[in-house]
């Protein structure tokens, strides 16, 4: 029994890294088959707000979110805009107004758990329960009646719905590792664009891919949604391809295998020292 249980402890920070670990083949039926042609657009505006108020472009090239910056007026309109997303009957909607509600409320929730345990190294380091890592499996709000966590909301109502190994770059886990936070918000008529902009940003930035002498290394991104990006190191690599250019475009020409990755789990917070060198991301997505 000991041993069993020191087995288990080693074993969580490994599970803990892979948010695919909490991933369920389960659907929510009443998202899964519901796609209604009301062409209605959802009011984002509370959450566009907060986006170009405190997410910078760095010189890294790392969008970075200013959690120690953040005000008490804007805590209130980040909560009212979550209260407005809770009462929506989303399944009224068509299709592509959903996915995009669904990215902003995962992007908006992801957010306001940072700030409610800030400051924290890393969204790891807040719990969602006993031996938990990070705040994904977490009820964090209701929707049409069901209370969901983020887990639910990226694994079992976009990944399975929708299909589209793109929706990894639009979601944010508030790390220095993860696709960039968006400077502007998602809606039905803009998800296709940002979402392409998103994985060209991603894949030719060094957190993406790169190759060094020869040999590619990946976000592990990549290794925990292997079935997203094609299934092996091949489909990562053609995946890939659609979205290099340049240096990048031409090595992965050459290569076949995948021969390492990595993830940096530091919070994407905007520190003091920042301050100097940010540059405020006011053009683009």
């Amino acid at each position: 029994m000991q041993r069993t249980l020191v087995l288990i402890l080693l074993l969580l920070p490994a599970i803990g890294s892979n948010p695919q670990a909490a991933e369920s083949a389960d659907l929510w039926p009443r998202w899964s088959v519901h796609d209604a042609q009301n062409p209605a657009r959802i009011d984002h505006r509370g959450w566009a707000v907060i986006l170009r108020a405190y997410v910078y472009t760095d010189e890294d090239g790392i969008h970075r979110f200013a959690y120690g910056e953040f005000s008490e007026d804007d805590q209130e309109r980040l909560d009212r805009y979550l209260v407005q997303m809770s009462q929506i009957k989303i399944s009224d909607y068509n299709r592509k107004v959903q996915r995009a509600y669904w990215i902003n409320l995962y992007n908006a929730l992801t957010v306001r758990e940072v700030l409610r345990a800030y400051p924290v190294d890393s969204i790891r380091d807040i719990s969602a329960g006993l031996l938990s890592f990070g705040p994904w499996d977490k009820e964090l709000i209701e929707v049409e009646g069901h209370a969901l966590t983020l887990n639910d909301i990226e694994h079992r109502i976009l990944r399975p719905v929708w299909r589209d190994a793109r929706l990894h770059y639009a979601l944010n886990c508030a790390s220095l590792g993860c696709p960039n936070l968006r400077i502007r918000v998602f809606t039905g008529n803009s998800t296709e664009r940002m979402l392409d902009r998103a994985a060209r940003e991603f894949v030719n930035h060094a957190r993406g891919a790169r190759v060094f002498d020869g040999k590619l290394q990946v976000s592990s991104l990549y290794l925990w949604y292997i079935d997203d990006f094609g299934g092996d190191d091949a489909g990562v690599i053609r995946h890939l391809r659609l979205y290099a250019y340049g240096e990048l475009a031409s090595s992965l020409r050459k290569l076949t295998t995948i021969d390492n990755h990595s993830y940096d789990w530091r919070l994407n917070s905007l520190s003091g020292t920042d301050n100097a060198k940010r540059v405020r991301g006011r053009v683009g997505s």
